[in-house]
């Protein structure tokens, strides 16, 4: 009899056991309400809008069914700084909300980590999400620039500079800006301390016309903050060239002009007579007849002339 007992008591034994092991599994395995957490790491909310992607940081999850929810921010300190929503019913599936980084007044919140939480009220269980959204609206600071920058740019001549190439230092990590008469000309990928921004000669992929042109610099952040450009210095953009400009000669007499800048090939039309020419000086003869003409010169869709005068 004894024996019955003890066995009917073991078997008892273990199915306890066997429903408590069920019962903690079975609240191991159970799902979050919320799943797919996509939150925004930083952001300004007094970004130039022209110039950064947004200016509210991006909450978003999804459900696993319908729930009524409070969803707000708090800050490092773990105190409710801003509201989002407030006993708003969500379907299943994913729910867009967004922080703009003001409180309730409306002012915008101090620089630093805020974290959203959700409050599920059908079940009263609420889940702070692990994601830290920073909120930073300081603009990234130039340490170092280079001053009185003043250099040839001459696209399609040997030898002479292609492009300008400008360094600078950053107190923080952004991208690095460089602006051509106002005209954004180059953006840094990365956003290291210290960098180089580069012009080509160009604006919307296309040569500018010779002239002089200033150059300013900026950085701007991740979260979308630019500092204001500072001038650099300027560049004078030269494509073709000839030295003398202007020749007094007899008639028939022989003269020659060189080319200062220019590709290694160009074409010349003078007095009715045409060429080309691969040197850097042009051989030529004055026509019979007194008078004032003109030389051209052209290569790579850019021209020059020298007056000839026959007296």
């Amino acid at each position: 009899m004894g024996r019955v007992l003890s066995t009917a008591f073991c078997v008892a034994l273990l199915a306890v056991a066997a429903a408590a092991f069920a019962l903690t599994e079975g609240a191991k395995t159970s799902l979050s309400p919320i799943y797919g957490t996509e939150i925004d790491k930083v952001f300004s909310p007094v970004c130039n809008p022209r110039i950064c992607a947004q200016r509210v940081a991006s909450i978003d999850f999804k459900l696993r069914s319908r729930q009524t929810l409070d969803v707000w921010i708090n800050d490092a300190a773990g105190d409710r700084v801003a509201t989002i929503v407030t006993g708003q019913v969500f379907a299943k599936g994913r729910v867009r909300l967004v922080f703009t980084g003001r409180g309730p007044d409306g002012a915008v919140l101090p620089d630093g980590d805020y974290s959203p939480v959700v409050r599920l009220d059908g079940g009263h269980r609420t889940i702070a999400l692990p994601n830290t959204i920073q909120l930073d609206t300081k603009p990234p600071l130039l340490r170092r620039r280079p001053h009185g920058l003043h250099l040839l740019l001459a696209p399609g001549t040997p030898g002479r500079p292609q492009q300008v190439s400008v360094a600078y230092t950053l107190a923080g990590h952004a991208h690095g800006l460089l602006f051509v008469d106002g005209h954004r000309v180059a953006f840094t990928y990365r956003q290291p301390l210290t960098g180089v921004v580069d012009w080509n000669g160009e604006l919307a992929g296309r040569p500018v016309a010779a002239g002089t042109y200033t150059l300013e610099l900026a950085a701007q952040d991740e979260a979308g903050n630019r500092s204001t450009p500072v001038r650099v210095g300027q560049v004078s953009v030269r494509y073709l060239e000839l030295a003398p400009v202007s020749l007094h000669l007899r008639p028939r007499e022989r003269f020659a002009v060189r080319i200062v800048l220019g590709p290694a090939r160009v074409s010349w039309l003078f007095a009715g007579i045409h060429g080309s020419s691969s040197t850097r000086i042009l051989h030529l003869r004055a026509p019979r007849r007194r008078g004032r003409y003109r030389l051209y010169v052209h290569s790579a869709g850019h021209g020059t002339s020298a007056l000839v005068s026959v007296a």
